[in-house]
């Protein structure tokens, strides 16, 4: 597998993607994006056998958001340059980046993916989460962070708005008055605040945030195939009516039902033992 800016590393059932270009404190560029898409289908794959997927960041920061620096409508995607023509002759056309369509095209499928993971997924945050980096880990099932780590809405800083889903999941997850905050005055967020307003799951010194990680997944990859369906099932509520989300666990109860993982959880709450699931 070949991957620039991104390093991609198996253990057992479990996969670690590392955001790996720490000069630039791990900035998302058309090169690291891309190898995220081939990264995250690896992982997704029902012969990869693996369980739960950990993200974080190489060095001393997980993500400093999309990498301004190469916004150039080539080199990293993020933007498109488009002409609009004005209808009278003779006239000069006008030349406009179009800032959204590298979200299209790039930024909101990878989203997706990580939205419709098979397992769960434990973000581990150390040092700078800001813009879409921000909205990257949050994607996380468990959301660990650093002493170090803050989190930062900074696009009002370069006058652009928030994006990567962050207008949809941060309201959800602090509440409106929080998020307007966060995203019109752009102050940085402090790994413990995050934790006090419910933004995160857990804040552990900086030396033990792989190792706190690491146990996490570990112990989610033990899990039964329905995990997964929970995850996705948490997500679809967010905007679900009462009735819609009955039918939605219908279906889900059905194919956890349907899981080997399953007679053998019934199986071993029967003999009182450890239920060793399998993923299927």
């Amino acid at each position: 597998m070949q991957l620039d800016l991104l390093k991609y590393e198996t253990e057992g059932n479990i996969a670690t993607i590392t955001f790996n270009d720490p000069e630039a404190l791990n900035a998302m560029s058309a090169k690291m994006l891309s190898s995220l898409d081939i990264a995250l289908t690896a992982a997704a794959h029902p012969d990869s056998g693996i369980r739960c997927v950990i993200l974080t960041g190489a060095g001393r920061g997980f993500c400093a958001g999309a990498n301004v620096a190469r916004m150039d409508g080539g080199q990293d995607g993020a933007q498109d340059k488009s002409q609009d023509k004005s209808q009278d002759s003779g006239s000069s056309s006008n030349t406009k980046n179009d800032a959204g369509a590298g979200l299209e095209r790039v930024y909101h499928p990878l989203l997706r993916q990580l939205r419709n993971m098979p397992c769960p997924i434990v973000s581990a945050v150390n040092g700078p989460c800001a813009g879409v980096g921000m909205s990257f880990a949050l994607m996380g099932d468990m959301v660990v962070a650093n002493k170090s780590a803050f989190f930062l809405q900074a696009f009002r800083r370069i006058g652009l708005v928030p994006d990567g889903g962050s207008t949809y999941i941060l309201p959800r997850l602090i509440g409106l008055a929080r998020t307007k905050e966060l995203a019109l005055m752009g102050e940085r967020l402090p790994a413990e605040k995050a934790l006090e307003w419910g933004l995160i799951n857990r804040v552990v010194e900086d030396d033990a945030l792989m190792d706190t990680a690491r146990a996490l997944a570990e112990e989610l990859a033990k899990g039964p195939m329905s995990l997964g369906l929970i995850r996705n099932l948490l997500w679809d509520s967010v905007d679900a009516t009462y009735e819609e989300q009955l039918n939605n666990e219908r279906w889900a109860q059905q194919k956890a039902g349907w899981s080997s993982d399953f007679v053998e959880g019934v199986t071993a709450f029967n003999e009182k033992r450890e239920a060793d699931f399998k993923g299927k």
